[in-house]
């Protein structure tokens, strides 16, 4: 049907009411690409077109691309003040806080940012996002090595609400950051902290003791930690589901079979599975042994 009254002159789809049936029933099911690519059958399409970016509660970069233009994503949000979820880990290349610090500034109604890989940005962006997105709950930072702990304690003191925060590989971030980040964001479910040198103990204790909600910790990578803070966490977080650890190897399967034992889903299997797997890989075979005693 669509199809079939693209053109204005059928006096079909344009026809009907653009801001109570058009925007929120019709275009919202179509992918972003084909929107654009809709505007420029006439300057009709293009002005609802239009009308539906400026009132379009998400934007995700991936639907149009891995080469969206600089200047298009610019035209593609200048007009848009209520955006809910904000998607930008295909925008790596370009996106900087020249592009970004508008969008956010006139956009306060953000609830989930992904920023994951966006090197060109700086601090200015997440003290910006901190000042604007006071209802934030879900920031991804993954390998953005520009956040640091004076902008991370922006982002704890104005997003109370935020529940769930990934910094992967934010290398310059140590415990005290974590702990302040922590400590006035009491409602975190999920948290990554991996592949960071710099985190150890005093952070991973520390969260479990502010976050009883927490249900799932990243820790891969994370060279510092050990047994202690495994155990302070399985006894302050009963809701937690998951737990990565790979990698930390001052974490031992005694502090972990507390966990386990609880359910809690570990990335890191038992020492004894751990061997049997690394001898099938070696003599090509399982072997069949019996461990009743």
């Amino acid at each position: 049907c669509l199809m079939m009254s693209v053109t204005p002159t059928r006096g079909c789809l344009l026809d009907l009411p653009w801001e109570d049936i058009l925007v929120p029933h019709i275009l919202c099911h179509l992918p972003l690409q084909q929107l654009l690519s809709l505007q420029r059958v006439s300057k009709s399409f293009q002005s609802l077109i239009q009308l539906y970016l400026a009132n379009m509660r998400c934007f995700d970069s991936s639907q149009i691309g891995p080469a969206i233009p600089r200047a298009a994503f610019v035209n593609l949000l200048k007009d848009n003040e209520v955006l809910q979820q904000l998607a930008l880990q295909n925008c790596s290349d370009w996106l900087t806080d020249r592009e970004l610090l508008p969008v956010i500034g006139q956009n306060h109604h953000l609830h989930q940012i992904q920023l994951k890989g966006c090197a060109q940005l700086s601090r200015h962006a997440l003290v910006a996002i901190s000042l604007s997105c006071p209802n934030l709950r879900q920031l991804s930072l993954a390998h953005c090595e520009w956040v640091d702990s004076l902008s991370l304690r922006s982002l704890a003191d104005h997003c109370k609400a935020l529940e769930a925060v990934d910094l992967t590989a934010c290398r310059q971030l140590k415990d005290e950051a974590i702990c302040y980040l922590v400590q006035k964001c009491g409602r975190l479910k999920s948290l990554s902290l991996a592949v960071n040198a710099n985190v150890g103990d005093v952070a991973v204790e520390e969260t479990a003791k502010c976050c009883p909600e927490l249900e799932h910790l990243d820790l891969t990578g994370c060279l510092r930690v050990k047994n202690d803070s495994i155990r302070v966490l399985a006894e302050y977080c009963p809701k937690l589901r998951s737990l990565k650890v790979k990698h930390c190897h001052n974490v031992a399967e005694s502090s972990l079979s507390i966990l386990r034992s609880r359910g809690v889903e570990l990335d890191v299997e038992p020492p004894l599975q751990r061997a049997l797997v690394l001898l099938q890989d070696v003599v090509g075979f399982a072997p069949f042994i019996n461990l009743q005693i």
